[in-house]
């Protein structure tokens, strides 16, 4: 877990041990933080056909449905109720409600979508082709509730990318992002990055991988304990917490260049668990500079150290707000036990945010700065977790994981419909998403044990 390092440290604890004490159920934790709205608008996505190869056509259709339906915001009508044949391009829609009573022969009149029993409000489709030895997609959103098509069109957009497996699953990227945005429904999980924290080459390294666990790539090389990973808003840099020079310090890099990029760590027992600024000029993190374990701020090179924190228990892992800055969530043991609590950015103001009976750790903001996710133990037996979020304002609290095995360290994607988290109910500790809401479970790895995700833009 993230917190567990600093205080395994400084307890001279176990490398895996926890702390374990016997708690009470919370009665009626209920509903949900998030948003309700209404039913997801249902949207047709028939498979876009070309010459340009079947690889290519599979990967991009592939990838255009599993963006789509992983954004959590569209619901996607299965195409085994689709008609039989689907318009290319705009010229090939039929305006009016004039269409044959047999379904299966209703592709190209646009109401033909909205009837049933496809029933969907938004049409996709377009065509795929080669120019100069490129790929080049035509697509566009319809919405098939319009009589006329005319008025039904909400946005057609060319795209260009390389005439290979790559390209074909770039352009689907590109498209399923402009669906959502021209939808109203946000940013959706394409292009974004899972970061994490792995033992399949024998040692605690940084990887990172697409959202839906594809494309996995190593960042860090120390053969040491490597962990707790953030990376800049901007999506340049990554800091984490190593033990390659003996004490846990933290090492920043560049994505750009996979070089490691000059930071001071403090003359300390311990420096760690960083968190950018959503400016992304300066960090806050724990260090034990001052003889405990206390929130400091510091330009990102490590100089104009600020103390945060005047506690006299152990203060850990902070996490900035990202919306404002204004606010840090972090861990303290000033109860007795680990509890979430937040603060201003200056130190002021502090409360606890979770009510106390067992462990509560790893606080993360959602995007929008409302929401905290965590792992706490509270009702569970000793030692498991699971993640709960709170409402900072109200303090509304909603447990999404209920009684499979240790579910730790959440992390908000960037769009605020998921979370990622690692949990051992499978086995070994692994790398899992859900919706916000704590429904529809993925496991994203399977290679060695994997924990301590953060979900970051790109």
């Amino acid at each position: 877990m993230r917190i567990s390092a600093a205080f395994l440290l400084l307890f001279s604890v176990a490398a895996v041990a926890q702390h374990a004490v016997a708690q009470q159920r919370p009665a009626d934790i209920t509903g949900t933080v998030l948003n309700e709205g209404g039913q997801d608008p249902r949207i047709a996505v028939p498979d876009i056909r070309g010459l340009v190869g079947t690889d290519n056509e599979r990967a991009f259709n592939n990838t255009l449905w599993n963006d789509l339906e992983s954004s959590g915001r569209l619901e996607m009508v299965p195409k085994s109720l689709y008609p039989r044949i689907a318009p290319a391009k705009p010229e090939d829609l039929k305006s009016g409600r004039d269409f044959p009573s047999e379904p299966g022969a209703r592709g190209l009149w646009l109401n033909g979508w909205a009837e049933p029993p496809t029933l969907a409000r938004y049409l996709v489709f377009g065509s795929l082709e080669t120019q100069n030895d490129r790929l080049v997609l035509n697509g566009y959103v319809y919405d098939s509730t319009q009589e006329q098509t005319t008025q039904a069109y909400i946005f057609g957009k060319r795209y260009y990318a390389a005439m290979d497996k790559m390209g074909a699953e770039e352009i689907a990227h590109d498209f399923s992002r402009d669906i959502l945005m021209n939808l109203g429904l946000g940013m959706g999980l394409a292009g974004s990055r899972i970061y994490f924290v792995s033992d399949r080459t024998g040692h605690s390294e940084i990887f990172s991988m697409d959202y839906d666990g594809a494309n996995v790539k190593q960042h860090t090389k120390y053969q040491s304990i490597t962990t707790t990973p953030a990376v800049s808003p901007d999506g340049s840099k990554l800091a984490f917490t190593t033990y390659a020079e003996g004490t846990p310090k933290i090492f920043i890099h560049s994505l750009e260049t996979g070089r490691r990029l000059a930071f001071l760590n403090q003359d300390a027992s311990l420096n760690m668990t960083p968190s950018f600024t959503p400016d992304g000029k300066s960090i806050f993190y724990a260090s034990s500079v001052t003889g405990r374990s206390q929130i400091y701020q510091a330009d990102l090179d490590g100089r104009n150290l600020r103390r945060i924190s005047y506690s006299r228990s152990l203060d850990l892992d902070p996490n900035v707000n990202p919306r404002t800055g204004a606010q840090i969530a972090f861990v303290s043991d000033v109860s007795g036990l680990p509890q979430v609590y937040v603060m201003d950015a200056d130190g002021a103001n502090v409360r606890k945010l979770s009510g106390g009976g067992g462990d509560a750790v790893q606080p993360a903001w959602d995007p929008q700065g409302q929401n905290l996710a965590f792992s706490w133990t509270r009702g569970f037996e000793p030692g498991n977790y699971n993640v709960f979020v709170i409402n900072v304002a109200t303090q509304k609290l909603v447990q999404l994981t209920h009684g499979a095995g240790r579910n730790e360290s959440p992390s908000w994607a960037p769009s605020g419909t998921h979370i990622v988290f690692s949990s051992d109910r499978s086995g070994g500790t692994q790398i899992w998403t859900m919706t916000a809401d704590g429904t529809q479970p993925k496991r994203l790895t399977d290679q060695g044990r994997n924990r301590t995700p953060i979900w970051a833009s790109r």
